[in-house]
């Protein structure tokens, strides 16, 4: 995510759409941060290194589509991973429902980008590469819900993860719109 944030910065990757992360509803990345109700310091034994894909640190040639359609697939993976039944029983209901609302809106946004991009249905295989990447990184998290039985420690760990994830996707937005 590091690389997509510094390769972002390229003139070549400003994105002709409007994004905007929040449209009037608090931004996600608060919503998830409101979310925690227990401390990560009470789930020490339970974090993980979720091995993000620092291969697309290597991707020095990012173009727009590439970044928007990477990060589209990561909130198109976050989205899934919190609309699990499971994770209703972990989190406040109504800051879930505002959190996935708010991601919803940011990937219909990143969709009507996608739209605007002419190539998108010949990705570069470096992109498709990336996307497999996101794909994996996430499939290892909904893994590790699963071995921990969804607990309460687990969606935490996940949710710092995911705070994380927030935080570069929001700085590649940010890059983007430059």
């Amino acid at each position: 995510l590091l690389a997509l944030v510094m390769l972002s910065s390229s003139p070549a990757c400003s994105l002709d759409c409007n994004l905007h992360f929040g449209h009037g509803n608090p931004e996600p990345f608060t919503l998830l941060s409101q979310m925690g109700r227990i401390s990560i310091l009470s789930c020490l034994k339970d974090m993980t290194d979720f091995s993000f894909p620092w291969m697309l640190a290597d991707g020095n040639k990012f173009e727009k589509t590439e970044a928007t359609a990477v990060m589209h697939e990561m909130l198109q993976q976050i989205f899934n991973l919190f609309s699990k039944s499971g994770s209703l029983l972990a989190w406040d209901e109504t800051l879930l429902d505002k959190f996935l609302t708010g991601l919803y809106q940011q990937l219909d946004d990143l969709q009507a980008c996608l739209g605007e991009e002419k190539n998108m249905e010949q990705l570069p295989l470096e992109s498709e590469n990336s996307i497999r990447a996101v794909k994996r990184y996430f499939h290892g998290i909904s893994l590790y819900l699963k071995e921990k039985e969804y607990s309460h420690c687990a969606w935490e760990v996940v949710r710092v993860e995911t705070k994380k994830c927030l935080f570069f996707i929001n700085k590649i937005t940010e890059k983007l719109r430059k």
